[in-house]
C-alpha cells in the first residue's frame, strides 16, 4: 500500500508540477506558428517590464515586503528564461536555417537573423541581471527588428 501511494504521489508531482513551457517538438512536422511565438515573446517582455516596476515600487516601501520583492524577481527571471527558450529552441534550432551554397542575399539575411537573435538573448540576460529600463527598451527594439526582418523574408 505504501509503495503504490509513493508511486502515485511521484506521478502526481511530475504531472502537476512540471514546467508550463510550450516547446515545439523538433521533428520536421511542418506545424509552426511564428506569429504566436512573437506574441509570446512580447508578452514575456511586458511581464518583465511590469516586474521591474513592481520591484522598484516595493523596494521604496517601508517596511520592505521581502516576500513580494522575491516573488517579482523570480517571476522576472522565469519570463526571461522562457523568452530565451523561444529564441534559442524555436527560432535558432528550427526556423533559421543555415545557408547552403553561394546565395549571398540569403547569407546576409541568415547573418542578420543570427545577429538579431543574439542581441535578443543578450538583452534578455541583462534584464535578468538588473532593473535598468534601457535594457527592456533595447530588447523590444531588437524583437521588433527581428520580427520585421523575419516576416519580410518569409513573404518572399
Amino acid at each position: 500500500m505504501k509503495k503504490s501511494l509513493y508511486v502515485m504521489t511521484v506521478f502526481m508531482m511530475f504531472f502537476f508540477l512540471r514546467p508550463s513551457v510550450f516547446p515545439h517538438c523538433e521533428v520536421p512536422c511542418g506545424i509552426y506558428n511564428d506569429e504566436m511565438r512573437f506574441e509570446m515573446i512580447l508578452e514575456h517582455i511586458k511581464t518583465i517590464e511590469k516586474a521591474i516596476h513592481e520591484i522598484e515600487h516595493l523596494s521604496k516601501e517601508q517596511p520592505l515586503n521581502f516576500n513580494q520583492i522575491v516573488r517579482w524577481i523570480t517571476n522576472k527571471e522565469k519570463h526571461a528564461e522562457e523568452l530565451q527558450h523561444i529564441i534559442s529552441q524555436y527560432f535558432l534550432t528550427q526556423r533559421i536555417t543555415p545557408v547552403e551554397g553561394n546565395d549571398e542575399d540569403a547569407r546576409k539575411v541568415y547573418m542578420e537573423h543570427l545577429s538579431l537573435c543574439h542581441h535578443i538573448l543578450v538583452f534578455t540576460m541583462k534584464t535578468k541581471q538588473s532593473l535598468d529600463h534601457s535594457n527592456v527598451e533595447k530588447l523590444k527594439k531588437y524583437v521588433v527588428s527581428f520580427k520585421d526582418s523575419y516576416f519580410k523574408t518569409k513573404s518572399k
